[in-house]
């Protein structure tokens, strides 16, 4: 039986895919994760108590920690996910995307290399070390043209740049040492689980507590959305069949602009939980200052991965979005305890507090 070692694997992509690998693999995963705000362990649905699933509550910058980790499970591959990754957070305070994104990007690298190291040869040629990214690497696109494996790298906000320093760390650690990698970078993930902060879900929540919809600008910035289920699928293919040293980029084929965004969430609510009053949903719209640096459009060229390993998304930005916003709708527990710090004073109670 595989072991895997899934990082962030308590966030809102990572317990997309964990909840993915319990149900299709025999594999073991364990689950490394700090539990900060955006982790949550109810996000793993049925996963969290499944046998084949271990929590381990560590920081990836805390390496004796990861090293009893390597040391105990002896894991066959590690899927990176960790990271800090609100844009406006990073604006407002860059040091924690710094350390985590960059610091703990590292940690954990020469922890798995050590361990790679220890390895026969067999085992080592079927290491795969997979680290997860975004197209905001890349920077901002103009009204034509896509984002693919070698475009240049641009980023523009802190989270970007710590995330592109951690691209460049792990192919470093490839070309230097040998260590076995792999890289995606995906566009805009949405689906069940986010944490409201993000467009779609703080979208639906605030329309539904009948609360100003903000849009930066002029709603006009474009990107790519992909929903979690189909980036989860896509991330196991690569882990399985992907290149060594290789990159793949991960799109979701739906440009939207921010309003339409926030127009389609609308049009759901209307039909799905219309207001007492009769008015749309919509008359929340409201206009703000723009983020600064707000890249301007993205969308990403994902012929590689379809083309090499036979991926595509399975839902358009129709289908996800109606999903999305009937989970918000049927889950009003989950976000519940996110709004109100009950599920907090619960990691606290059982897992002590950490920073």
């Amino acid at each position: 039986m595989h072991t895997i070692f899934i990082t962030g694997g308590a966030g809102f992509i990572g317990s997309a895919l964990v909840r993915l690998l319990v149900q299709e693999t025999d594999w073991r995963i364990v689950n490394i994760d700090k539990l900060t705000y955006a982790g949550n362990l109810e996000s793993l649905a049925e996963a969290r108590t499944h046998p084949r699933h271990c929590f381990a509550r560590v920081d990836i910058c805390d390496r004796p920690a990861l090293e009893r980790l390597f040391t105990e499970f002896r894991p066959s591959g590690v899927i990176h996910l960790a990271a800090e990754t609100h844009v406006d957070r990073s604006i407002l305070g860059p040091a924690e995307f710094i350390k985590t994104n960059i610091e703990g990007t590292y940690v954990l690298l020469e922890a798995a290399l050590d361990y790679w190291r220890t390895l026969d040869d067999s085992a080592r040629r079927d290491f795969r070390f997979h680290h997860v990214s975004t197209d905001e690497v890349f920077g901002s696109l103009g009204p034509q043209g896509f984002f693919t494996e070698t475009t240049a790298y641009d980023p523009r906000s802190p989270y970007s740049a710590s995330k592109a320093a951690s691209d460049h760390l792990v192919r470093a650690w490839h070309h230097t040492y040998g260590l076995p990698i792999l890289i995606t970078n995906c566009s805009n993930n949405y689906g069940p689980y986010q944490f409201p902060e993000k467009l779609i879900p703080l979208m639906i929540l605030n329309a539904l507590a009948d609360k100003p919809l903000p849009i930066y600008g002029r709603g006009d910035n474009v990107r790519d959305w992909l929903y979690v289920e189909d980036h989860a699928r896509a991330l196991k293919l690569v882990f399985e069949r992907g290149q060594p040293g290789a990159t793949y980029c991960i799109g979701g084929h739906n440009e939207k602009t921010n309003l339409e965004v926030v127009d389609a969430i609308c049009a759901l609510l209307d039909r799905l939980r219309p207001r007492a009053d009769g008015r749309s949903h919509a008359h929340l719209k409201t206009f703000v200052a723009d983020r600064p640096g707000h890249d301007k459009r993205y969308a990403i060229d994902a012929s590689k991965i379809r083309r090499e390993l036979g991926w595509q998304p399975l839902e358009t930005f129709a289908t996800g979005l109606e999903k999305t916003v009937r989970w918000y709708l049927d889950n009003a527990q989950w976000v519940e305890h996110v709004q109100t710090g009950e599920y907090r004073q619960w990691i606290e109670k059982n897992y002590g507090s950490r920073s």
